[in-house]
C-alpha cells in the first residue's frame, strides 16, 4: 500500500454516491427508450423453410446501445472504486498496533492533518510522520 491509494479515500467515498446517482438516472433512461418497430427475417418454421418477414417490437438499438454502453461503464467504475475502498480500510484494519491502526485512520479515513493526529494519540508530528512511513511503500 503506498501514501498516494490511501489519500484517495476520502474522494472514493465522494465518488461511490455520484456513480450510483448517474447509474440511477441511466436506469432511468433505459426504462424510457422509445419502443420501435422493425422488421426481421426468418425462416419458416416447416420444410422447405422459405423466408418470411415479421416485424417485432424492440428499443430504439442505437439509443438502448449507447446507455447500455455507458451503464457498463459507470458498473466497472463503481466495481473499481468499490474495490479500492476496501482495499484500504483492510489494510488498515490489519495493522496489529492499536495507535499505529489509530493514527491511519484518522489520518486516511477521516483526513485530518499529521499535527491534529500527533494531538489526538499524544504523539510529535514527526512521530507520526515516521510511523506511517514505515507502514507505507514509496
Amino acid at each position: 500500500m503506498d501514501k498516494s491509494t490511501l489519500k484517495q479515500y476520502k474522494s472514493l467515498l465522494g465518488e461511490i454516491p455520484q456513480i450510483n446517482t448517474k447509474l440511477d438516472k441511466l436506469y432511468k433512461q433505459r426504462d424510457n427508450i422509445q419502443v420501435v418497430q422493425i422488421k426481421v427475417t426468418k425462416s419458416g418454421d416447416d420444410f422447405p423453410y422459405i423466408e418470411e418477414h415479421l416485424t417485432v417490437k424492440a428499443d430504439e438499438p442505437r439509443e438502448a446501445d449507447e446507455v447500455n454502453k455507458r451503464i457498463r461503464l459507470y458498473e466497472l467504475r463503481l466495481d473499481e472504486a468499490e474495490r479500492m475502498q476496501r482495499e484500504i480500510e483492510e489494510f488498515i484494519a490489519g495493522i496489529p498496533d492499536s495507535t499505529d491502526r489509530q493514527i491511519f485512520e484518522l489520518s486516511f479515513l477521516e483526513g485530518k492533518k499529521q499535527r491534529e493526529v500527533a494531538d489526538a494519540v499524544g504523539y510529535t508530528q514527526g512521530r507520526v510522520s515516521q510511523i506511517i512511513s514505515c507502514y507505507l511503500q514509496d
